[in-house]
């Protein structure tokens, strides 16, 4: 059996979190979060589908588990960062200790979203780019160009 776990994946028809954020940088909301100092994963939806499209063409599988990733973690604030470059609009990050932001969620019963704002979770996502032979097609910023165009047509049909 082959597990392939992938982290945060994005790309058009991206949800959630994801889409969310992406909101806030539209509308050039400060955003709190210019202290945070963390690592994260991400995983463009087109390099999911080469991964497993790789993973399917191999002739045999391991009995293992394998993480995926773009290949380039990025903090919470470079992300916000670049998709506010994608979107050609002003990264308005305020520094606010990372301490402040956990005690004014956690009183506002908001604990986990300030986990995900802050925490790191990076995945190696060597073994399976050594053993598969694969590297993602795409980079951060071509899957973030992606999605922020797939965004921005979708706020066109709805003004």
């Amino acid at each position: 059996l082959l597990i392939l776990r992938p982290p945060l994946v994005y790309g058009p028809g991206v949800r959630a979190n994801f889409l969310a954020l992406l909101r806030l940088v539209e509308r050039g909301l400060p955003l709190p979060l210019r202290c945070v100092r963390n690592r994260r994963s991400l995983l463009y939806v087109k390099n999911l589908a080469d991964a497993v499209a790789h993973a399917l063409a191999a002739p045999r599988w391991p009995a293992q588990t394998y993480l995926l990733s773009d290949g380039e973690d990025l903090s919470t604030p470079d992300l916000i960062r670049r998709i506010a470059a994608q979107m050609a609009r002003p990264a308005r990050l305020w520094p606010v200790p990372v301490s402040v932001l956990r005690a004014a969620l956690s009183v506002s019963g908001r604990r986990a979203m300030v986990e995900r704002l802050t925490g790191s979770l990076a995945m190696d996502a060597a073994p399976f780019r050594d053993h598969f032979g694969w590297s993602p097609p795409y980079d951060v910023d071509a899957g973030l160009r992606d999605t922020v165009a797939w965004y921005r047509a979708g706020q066109e049909l709805i003004s």
